[in-house]
C-alpha cells in the first residue's frame, strides 16, 4: 500500500468467505488474534485475489464488523451487494503494521518478532535458530533450524516453550530426544562417536 513506511510489515489477517445476506456482507476466515483491532470500521486492508481470479479490488475498507455466533461478518465499503461480495470470495486480506508494533496481549507475538531468534534449551545450550512460524489449525509450530542443518518442528505451547525473551533474542525450549535433539538411534554413527 502506498502509505507503507520503510520497515513496516504486512500480516495476513483474514480470508473472505461466502456472502451473508443481500447487502454485501461477507463471512470472514479470521487469521489474527486481534480481529476487533484489525477489522475496525474505517480500516483499509490490502486485498489479494486467488490466483487466476478476475480483476478484483486491491484494497478494501471495513464499513462494519459484527460477530454472529462464532463467525465474523464484515461489510466493506467497496462491496455494495451480494454479487460484489460473491466476486471477492477467497480474497486474502493483509494489514500493515509497524516493525516495532506489538500485539495487545503480552503473551502473543507477531511472526517477525520470533523469526531469527536463538533457540536454547533449559540449560541455555544453543539448539538452533527459529526460522519460521507455521500456523496450524490446532496450534502453531516453531521451525527450528539446528546447527547441523535439520529443521525441527516444536509445538508453540507453554509446556514446550516456557519462555520467549525478545530483549535477549532467544526462545527457550524444553527439549527432549525426538523434539529438537534427535533420538540417539537417529544420530549417524560418526556423529555418535564425536559425542563420546
Amino acid at each position: 500500500m502506498s502509505d507503507q513506511e520503510p520497515g513496516d510489515i504486512e500480516v495476513v489477517v483474514g480470508r473472505i468467505g461466502k456472502p451473508h445476506g443481500i447487502r454485501g456482507e461477507v463471512t470472514l476466515d479470521v487469521r489474527t488474534d486481534e480481529p476487533d483491532r484489525r477489522f475496525a470500521p474505517g480500516t483499509t486492508l490490502r486485498a489479494e485475489a486467488p490466483a487466476g481470479a478476475d480483476r478484483r479490488p486491491t484494497a478494501l475498507t471495513v464499513g462494519r464488523a459484527r460477530w454472529h455466533q462464532s463467525t465474523l461478518l464484515v461489510t466493506f465499503e467497496e462491496l455494495p451487494d451480494r454479487n460484489a461480495a460473491e466476486a471477492v470470495r477467497g480474497t486474502v486480506l493483509y494489514a500493515t503494521i509497524g516493525h516495532d508494533e506489538k500485539p495487545e496481549d503480552p503473551e502473543e507475538y507477531y511472526d517477525h518478532q520470533l523469526v531469527g531468534l536463538a533457540v536454547v534449551d533449559l540449560d541455555g545450550t544453543l539448539l538452533g535458530e527459529l526460522k519460521a512460524v507455521v500456523h496450524g489449525s490446532a496450534q502453531d509450530l516453531l521451525t527450528v533450524r539446528t546447527p547441523d542443518g535439520r529443521d525441527a518442528l516444536v509445538p508453540f505451547v507453554s509446556a514446550l516453550v516456557p519462555e520467549v525473551d525478545l530483549d535477549a533474542g532467544r526462545v527457550v525450549v524444553a527439549d527432549r530426544p525426538g523434539l529438537v535433539t534427535p533420538f540417539p538411534d537417529d544420530v549417524p554413527d560418526d556423529a555418535a562417536e564425536d559425542q563420546t
